[in-house]
């Protein structure tokens, strides 16, 4: 099998309240709930899964709720600052319309790279947008509100602001296979062409742009797909070649993770598709039951009784 990274596998990102989190994303916004958890290091807080109807790589977002005493994060230089979703053309004004009914921070619709676009902020300020996409063969969740005319496909890119985009973008073409693809101002756009979708990452320079601090409403990390343990441990090769200091093997139960420090501060995860998410739940029970690693099955009555209910 070729040794390619496949676009983006998940994207995770830090809340606050996780009542309001689950509210927004599966309600709001339409997203299916396919895993509720624990955060590895912290039992005590919960690690939430969005996705497509079986969790597929290019659709993941994860969040660590950590309550509404942690700090606001501040979006600046050396973080992902936008996570960009895909939508069928001509839905924009419908998302308008929804944003105005349950009252979503959103801009007016606007366009890059020729495509039209729309930005809205979720309840604890992190940056998401929107982009009409002409053809996206993913199937989409519907829920009674947001049906298939309008309903996410899954990423359609992630936005990284750097000082400098030279080591981030060394990262991206000499280990990641990404070609740039196009300029507009201090935005490059950087492609693969291992998959029809999640395959973009654009990085726009600031060169006085202060630094970000990563806590509520900001991009925790972002993680790049790999098809299967063996690609993974290449690429672990190739980073370390490179002087670049990445972690051993880590199983997170559904992938199989490396993480690693870009050169522009970003962490960077490399992530399988193996095993998935129905290793633990049944595909129509995703989401239903807290799934615990198993390290901390034993304390399960007293993780249960600290977590926050969802309904």
């Amino acid at each position: 099998m070729e040794n390619t990274i496949l676009g983006i596998h998940h994207i995770t990102a830090i809340a606050g309240d996780a009542k309001r989190n689950f509210n927004f994303y599966s309600n709001i916004l339409g997203l299916r709930f396919i895993k509720k958890t624990v955060n590895f290091d912290d039992p005590g807080t919960y690690h939430f899964y969005f996705g497509d109807e079986i969790g597929s790589a290019g659709t993941i977002l994860t969040f660590f709720p950590w309550g509404d005493a942690i700090p606001q994060g501040r979006r600046g230089s050396g973080m992902a600052t936008e996570i960009g979703y895909s939508v069928p053309k001509g839905s924009l004004e419908k998302w308008v319309a929804r944003f105005e009914k349950y009252n979503v921070i959103y801009n007016k619709p606007a366009e890059k790279f020729g495509q039209r676009y729309l930005t809205f902020l979720d309840p604890d300020g992190l940056k998401l947008e929107l982009y009409e996409v002409e053809t996206d063969d993913r199937k989409p969740w519907e829920t009674d509100e947001v049906k298939a005319d309008i309903a996410t496909r899954g990423f359609h890119n992630v936005t990284i602001t750097l000082n400098d985009i030279t080591g981030t973008a060394g990262v991206l073409t000499d280990i990641f296979g990404y070609k740039l693809a196009g300029q507009e101002s201090n935005r490059y756009r950087y492609t693969t062409d291992t998959v029809n979708a999640a395959a973009i990452v654009d990085l726009v320079e600031l060169k006085d742009e202060k630094r970000g601090h990563v806590a509520n409403g900001t991009v925790h990390h972002v993680a790049f797909r790999v098809k299967n343990d063996e690609i993974l441990m290449h690429f672990r090769e190739k980073v370390a070649a490179s002087g670049l200091q990445i972690t051993p093997q880590i199983d997170r139960n559904y992938f199989h993770s490396l993480y690693f420090r870009e050169p522009g501060g970003v962490l960077f995860e490399i992530a399988t598709d193996n095993p998935g998410f129905t290793v633990d739940e049944k595909l129509e029970d995703l989401g239903k039951g807290l799934k615990l690693p198993a390290q901390y099955e034993s304390r399960r009555e007293e993780i249960e009784a600290h977590l926050a209910p969802l309904n």
